[in-house]
């Protein structure tokens, strides 16, 4: 599907689980996040404040602030204090509610509505399908939720795109951390990411192991046709 002009040029903000699930709002203006109906993002929960999060464009940035919520904001899993400079691939949870993913301009292709399970896994024929654009998985025809972490997401990314491949470690820890910061990273610190990400998907799916370590060079994923 062809990208409209609104959409080429600004960031997106999309629903995952929650009520707001599959639903998407182009961040070209501030965007107010609460259960009142006059917020541009209506959550309809008592959990969440009527005013409880905000997104504001400044230039070619998006900032996220709480806005003096009950049950808080939250960006990757950590609460927002002051003010958060969004990345792509961000996720942003609302109280235990909502969750969102933040996409940036450059990396985003519009969705028009929530995709049952079935037609997203079966063009993949295969038991752990990725969905890119949405930060979604599902294992097994199940939905992994809560959504992965942006590191655990970006480990099963690099993976799934070598499905059936060898990756070394330090291809890896590039790919999740960056080039930059990749050189501070110890093989403790990707082994404990890698057992989380194993942890996360045996919860959904405790019958298949995906996560294949190649000994003395990185990990494979073993991705098999889902019958």
């Amino acid at each position: 599907m062809m990208k409209n002009d609104r959409e080429k040029e600004f960031p997106l903000l999309i629903g995952q689980t929650g009520p707001l699930n599959g639903q998407r709002w182009v961040v070209d203006r501030t965007l107010t996040i609460g259960r009142d109906a006059r917020c541009e993002v209506v959550i309809p929960d008592r959990q969440v404040s009527r005013y409880h999060a905000r997104l504001t464009l400044v230039e070619d940035n998006v900032i996220l602030e709480d806005l003096a919520s009950k049950n808080g904001t939250f960006c990757n899993g950590r609460r927002v204090e002051g003010q958060v400079r969004l990345e792509d691939g961000d996720l942003i949870q609302i109280a235990l509610v909502q969750h969102f993913v933040y996409l940036a301009s450059d990396a985003t292709l519009p969705l028009i509505e929530p995709v049952p399970v079935q037609k997203e896994a079966e063009p993949a024929r295969r038991r752990l399908y990725l969905d890119k654009q949405s930060h979604r998985v599902w294992v097994a025809g199940r939905e992994v939720l809560p959504p992965l972490s942006v590191p655990q997401f970006r480990l099963l990314e690099i993976l799934y795109d070598h499905q059936g491949e060898a990756v070394s470690r330090q291809e890896i820890i590039r790919a999740v951390w960056g080039e930059e910061q990749s050189l501070g990273v110890s093989d403790q610190a990707l082994d404990a990411l890698v057992r989380r990400l194993r942890d996360r998907l045996a919860a959904s799916d405790p019958e298949y192991p995906y996560l294949v370590t190649i000994r003395g060079y990185g990990f494979r994923l073993d991705n098999p046709v889902y019958l």
